[in-house]
C-alpha cells in the first residue's frame, strides 16, 4: 500500500532532504513504524508516550488525525499524509511601541501564552482583545 507523506523542512534531515516520501500501513501508527524503519528517528520526533506529540499536527487527506482516531486513524492506498510542526511564539513590540498591549502588565510573555491562560480561541483573538482593553484603560 503506497501512502504519500509530506515532510516538513525541520524533519527532512531524517529523510535525506526528501520533501515527500512513501510509506505503508493500515493505520497511522503502522505508517509511522514503517517510516521509522526507512528513516530512523523520525517516529520519535512525532510520537511521545504512545500518542502524538502535542506540538505536531498530522493530516490525512486534509483531515486532522486528532479528529480521526489519532494514531488509530485508518489509511488506504493513495492517501496523502501531511506532517506539520505546530508554530507558536513571536515577540512583544518594543516598550511604548504603537501596538503595545497590556500583556506586560498581565505578565504574559506572548499573545499565545495569554490565549492559553485566558482561554481565547486564538492568540490573535487574545492580542486584539488586549489591545482593545489597554486602549479602553487609557480613556
Amino acid at each position: 500500500m503506497a501512502i504519500e507523506v509530506r515532510i516538513p523542512t525541520i524533519l527532512r534531515s531524517y529523510t535525506g532532504g526528501e520533501k515527500v516520501v512513501e510509506g505503508s500501513g493500515d493505520t497511522l501508527a503502522d505508517l509511522l513504524t514503517d517510516l521509522d524503519a526507512r528513516h530512523p528517528g523520525l517516529r520519535d520526533r512525532l510520537v511521545k508516550d504512545g500518542s502524538l506529540h502535542r506540538f505536531v499536527n498530522i493530516y490525512v487527506n486534509d483531515e486532522d488525525v486528532r479528529f480521526l482516531s489519532s494514531l488509530d486513524a485508518k489509511l488506504t492506498d493513495g492517501d496523502n499524509v501531511t506532517i506539520l510542526p505546530a508554530v507558536a511564539g513571536g515577540a512583544l513590540p518594543a516598550i511604548g511601541g504603537p501596538d503595545m498591549t497590556c500583556a506586560p502588565r498581565l505578565r504574559y510573555a506572548s499573545a499565545s501564552q495569554c490565549a492559553s491562560r485566558l482561554r481565547y480561541a486564538s492568540a490573535s483573538q487574545c492580542a486584539s482583545r488586549l489591545r482593545y482593553a489597554s486602549a479602553a484603560a487609557r480613556r
